[in-house]
């Protein structure tokens, strides 16, 4: 794979439908058209390897229902609802993104991805930042209008940078141990972008700040969404000095040390240690073990 998991998109979006109430309309009543159902907890019904959805059997569509495109094949809408009515598969057989993703194809993971994305900010933005007043929902779930004023709000998307540090012959790599997590579980560093800061500046404060190291040479890598609840993660690589103390004196890391390129290949195959296969931080470890 040489994108990130979250990031093989392959739905198209059809963005120019979305201010077009008709064009919506025909899409929900076309006979192609697939609806989802995603519950408030973030979670989609999953059987034999695919998303569970129907056909839309009402005959309007409804104002709050999320228009996600189209896959070449037809139209997808996704629904939010409370709870999963499902007789064949209620919620025990829900899934969640970070659990479900990795055993779906490229197409439900862009969907899921979408959908789950736009839950949380509808869920989060009810309420005009302006005056307070209700918004509502409207073309096709990818805007709310403020009751009151009239003013448009649109989906939020929040920076972050991940960080691949490694000494500069590529043979150790800086990874780091939030407190919330289980003992011996490591990653990349990561952070969020600050305002009026570039995602390269950002790289270099958060690892100063998180680890106390010194970094150059960052580059670019890949970006990846990252639906929990906003964020879109900028991958980056950069290099450090391992002889540098390492300090983590502070609440962000419960810790932070350089493993070896053999360390971590082991804990690949072993299946330990680090994050699971949809994030882009496995993503960016795996790609610098492949290099030669």
């Amino acid at each position: 794979m040489d994108v990130p998991f979250l990031s093989s998109h392959v739905v198209d979006r059809r963005t120019t439908d979305r201010a077009d109430e008709a064009a919506l309309d025909r899409a929900w009543t076309d006979p192609s058209t697939r609806l989802l159902s995603i519950n408030r907890a973030g979670r989609i019904l999953f059987r034999d390897g695919a998303l569970v959805s129907r056909a839309t059997a009402s005959a309007v569509r409804p104002a709050d229902a999320f228009y996600l495109g189209h896959d070449g094949r037809g139209h997808w809408f996704a629904e939010v609802v409370d709870v999963h009515d499902d007789p064949q598969a209620r919620d025990d057989r829900a899934i969640g993104l970070r659990a479900g993703a990795a055993q779906l194809e490229p197409a439900d993971v862009a969907l899921f991805v979408h959908a789950l994305a736009l839950l949380n900010w509808h869920e989060s933005h009810r309420f005009c930042p302006r005056c307070g007043a209700p918004t509502v929902s409207t073309q096709g779930g990818h805007v709310r209008v403020c009751t009151r004023d009239g003013s448009q709000h649109f989906p939020r998307t929040d920076p972050a940078v991940i960080m691949l540090i490694t000494d500069p012959a590529g043979q150790q790599a800086l990874l780091g141990r939030k407190p919330t997590w289980s003992p011996g579980q490591f990653s990349c560093l990561a952070g969020f972008v600050e305002p009026g800061e570039s995602a390269e500046h950002a790289v270099v404060r958060e690892t100063r700040e998180e680890t106390a190291v010194d970094v150059s040479g960052v580059r670019y890598v890949a970006s990846q969404p990252w639906p929990f609840p906003a964020s879109l993660m900028l991958g980056y690589r950069a290099v450090a000095d391992p002889s540098q103390p390492v300090d983590v004196g502070h609440d962000e890391l419960a810790a932070a040390r350089w493993f070896s390129r053999q360390e971590i290949a082991d804990a690949v195959a072993a299946g330990t240690m680090l994050p699971g296969a949809v994030s882009i931080a496995r993503f960016m470890i795996e790609a610098w073990l492949a290099e030669s």
